[in-house]
């Protein structure tokens, strides 16, 4: 999981990724050495300029933004800096300008505000880079908002920022994801200076598509079994469901169906043993009165036995049972 600024990646180029939301603005600051002077882009060319370090999001954003304007070439001295160390050399003015990534809350960024002889360069045509670039937006930072008594910045400041978005792996478990947004919620949701309270985290898919147990978090909040149970033991009954949803998904036709198949069998068995008594009727019927009769009556008995002995208990068969033995005896 990481916080990655908008126009960093895409789908295509990392399709293994999804975002959970916008988490805050995140403004690229252009602040320069020396005297103040016209906000224009052909002051930079030929000044050393700290652009971030290999594999930043600052540097990344920087050379897109440069390479609009025409300003990469030779005479341009561009430094792969971290911030903190091209924020001193800035304040020593060892380099000459220092683009970076930021929020307002940084400490960098409110330390080089506030510095002498250290000014924020005024973004002139941003409504022309929103319009080229979607990712990015158009904030305005008031005068003075740094530190009142010096009145620093001078002037309202134009900035240009993308959004920062709260991205994991497709493959990461939905509790975890459910968690970070909570996290992200708490932690984001109050106003600052370029947000309202509320505004943020918000369910938007700069640049990867939005995790779909995201879009339910921002529709009905978290599940319900970790609204109201502990962490671990929501976690865990929501594996057992998954495992139990499929396994009473297939016993459902069993056990709806199990009564009637159950008085199938009970009936075929009924109507074996009244097979059986039928024959020994039948028999009864085919002998002469002299006839011996004994290998009925052990026959007749043996079915009496098994009658007994069945459950649901056969009443009715016994009786005619006693029928068929009555008949006998008489004859």
């Amino acid at each position: 999981m990481g916080i990655i600024p908008g126009g960093i990646t895409n789908r295509q180029d990392s399709p293994g990724l999804v975002s959970l939301g916008t988490l805050f603005y995140e403004p690229l600051w252009l602040f320069y050495h020396g005297p103040r002077r016209a906000e224009k882009h052909e002051s930079l060319r030929g000044r050393s300029v700290s652009i971030g370090p290999e594999g930043s999001g600052t540097r990344a954003l920087s050379l897109e933004l440069l390479a609009r304007i025409g300003i990469i070439d030779q005479r341009n001295k561009l430094l792969p800096l971290a911030p903190q160390a091209a924020a001193e050399k800035l304040l020593h003015g060892e380099i000459d300008v220092v683009i970076m990534l930021g929020a307002w809350e940084s400490p960098l960024v409110r330390q080089l505000l506030v510095a002498k002889d250290v000014h924020l360069a005024n973004v002139t045509r941003a409504d022309a880079y929103v319009a080229l670039y979607p990712y990015l937006s158009k904030l305005v930072l008031p005068a003075g908002v740094g530190d009142m008594a010096e009145n620093r910045p001078p002037t309202d400041v134009t900035l240009l920022a993308p959004k920062a978005s709260l991205v994991v792996r497709r493959d990461l478990h939905p509790a975890i994801q459910y968690r970070l947004l909570e996290a992200a919620a708490q932690i984001h949701s109050g106003a600052a200076l370029f947000r309202k309270a509320g505004e943020f985290p918000a369910p938007e898919s700069i640049d990867l598509p939005l995790s779909d147990h995201a879009r339910q978090f921002y529709k009905t909040g978290p599940p319900f079994l970790q609204r109201h149970l502990p962490f671990w033991l929501a976690v865990l009954v929501q594996q057992l469901l998954v495992v139990l949803i499929p396994v009473l998904g297939l016993l459902y036709p069993v056990l709806r169906f199990a009564p009637q198949v159950y008085d199938w069998v009970v009936q075929r068995r009924v109507f074996a043993l009244y097979g059986e008594l039928k024959l020994l009727e039948d028999e009864l019927a085919a002998r002469a009165a002299q006839d011996d009769r004994t290998d009925l009556v052990a026959r007749l008995d043996e079915l009496e036995e098994r009658a007994s002995r069945f459950r649901p208990p056969l009443y009715t068969l016994r009786l005619h049972v006693s029928l068929v033995r009555q008949r006998l005896t008489t004859r």
